[in-house]
């Protein structure tokens, strides 16, 4: 008897283990500190002055995370995944009102058919052409932006209200596609986007391209849908620089079209790349006024030892004159050097110049480099960084 109430114990433990290895949450997150170091910037009175600062998420913005995933059988699971995006220096959210402000999304995947997600998630062009460029990744991030991240590539804003949907690997395919509604009765495209995505990768090959368009009825901030597909960015954006405003200029426009493509290839210990993006603005505050941006980029990583990591990338950016004078034009040269304690801890020292050319009197003739605090008095800045970064 005792035999048989020790096997069917045993038996029910070793099926409750079986049942709770189908299911599993994960916690995790990543915090990065570090001292920047910018040679000018505006202050309150209009001036230029140097300036030191303690920044959270200098190369990549700190975060912490909840994902999950429940195995349902057959290859089917139910996944979620919720991701809050803090700021270290003072403990407070990076939006005011939301808890996951970076992702929230929940969802099924599929060996045989891929993933199906609804909730607050990133785009395609954040998908698929981030990776292939520095900004888009651990060997450079928010500073080596492209100018106020216009093609969003260093992932500044998510989309609200979206249903996304990425296959499954086709022999190195793969494709992804993404709708972010508007949640406005009858204004079904005021405040929208939707994305397209692919890549390939065959042996050191590695290619990708996207497509994000937004569209919005708004002229100004206030007028903005504010249940729509994008409300707000963590980024230096283009709309700060022109109306003081920290929400992506595409939402006051009535369309922006960004679509970009990158490839890297490895050879031995190093990763070399090229990304191309182009920014297209139409009817900028629904004045009839438009513009567009072309960013070119050159970028390679180099692993010196296996604890050492170098990065560096140059950066041409053009665009069309916003009203009359001259196209500006900027110029970014960015590196970086890391040192890996751990496969989780690393230091790191960072450096970013940027040079623009405009029109006198553009409002786009004073420089401002991603993530610091405040635009240039002058036409040029330079940023350096000493950081920490930790994972868990």
């Amino acid at each position: 008897m005792n035999k048989l109430l020790i096997s069917g114990a045993t038996t029910m433990l070793t099926l409750a283990g079986a049942a709770h290895a189908q299911s599993s949450v994960t916690l995790y997150g990543l915090i990065d500190a570090g001292v920047t170091y910018t040679n000018s910037q505006i202050n309150p009175t209009g001036a230029g002055h140097s300036n030191w600062e303690l920044k959270s998420g200098p190369v990549q913005y700190s975060r912490w995370g909840l994902r999950g995933a429940e195995d349902l059988g057959a290859g089917l699971k139910a996944i979620f995944n919720l991701e809050n995006g803090f700021n270290l220096n003072n403990g407070q959210n990076t939006s005011s009102n939301r808890i996951f402000n970076r992702q929230a999304y929940v969802g099924l995947s599929s060996r045989d058919y891929g993933v199906l997600t609804f909730g607050r998630q990133t785009d395609d062009m954040v998908d698929f052409v981030g990776p292939l460029s520095l900004t888009g990744t651990e060997y450079g991030g928010t500073h080596f932006a492209h100018p106020f991240d216009i093609d969003n590539l260093n992932d500044s804003f998510q989309i609200n209200n979206a249903v996304k949907y990425q296959s499954p690997d086709f022999a190195g395919f793969k494709l992804g596609a993404m709708y972010g509604f508007s949640n406005q009765a009858g204004g079904f495209s005021n405040n929208r986007a939707y994305s397209l995505g692919m890549s390939y990768m065959w042996g050191p090959l590695n290619f990708g391209a996207g497509f994000l368009q937004l569209n919005s009825d708004a002229q100004t901030p206030a007028q903005l849908n504010a249940n729509g597909a994008v409300t707000d960015t963590s980024g230096s954006s283009l709309q700060g620089v022109l109306t003081s405003n920290a929400v992506p200029l595409g939402v006051l426009s009535s369309r922006q079209q960004t679509w970009g493509a990158g490839v890297n290839y490895a050879f031995g210990p190093a990763v070399a790349g090229f990304v191309y993006t182009q920014t297209n603005l139409t009817q900028l505050f629904q004045t009839g006024l438009s513009t567009h941006f072309q960013n070119f980029e050159g970028n390679l990583r180099y692993a010196l030892t296996p604890a050492v990591e170098l990065s560096a990338a140059y950066t041409y950016t053009r665009a069309s004159a916003l009203a009359g004078g001259s196209n500006p034009h900027w110029n970014q040269v960015s590196a970086m050097a890391g040192y890996s304690f751990t496969r989780r801890t690393d230091v790191y020292v960072q450096g970013v110049w940027q040079g623009v050319s405009a029109g006198s009197g553009s409002p786009l003739g004073v420089a401002w480099i991603n993530g610091v605090t405040a635009p240039s008095s002058t036409s040029n800045q330079v940023e350096a960084t000493v950081g920490l970064r930790h994972r868990f």
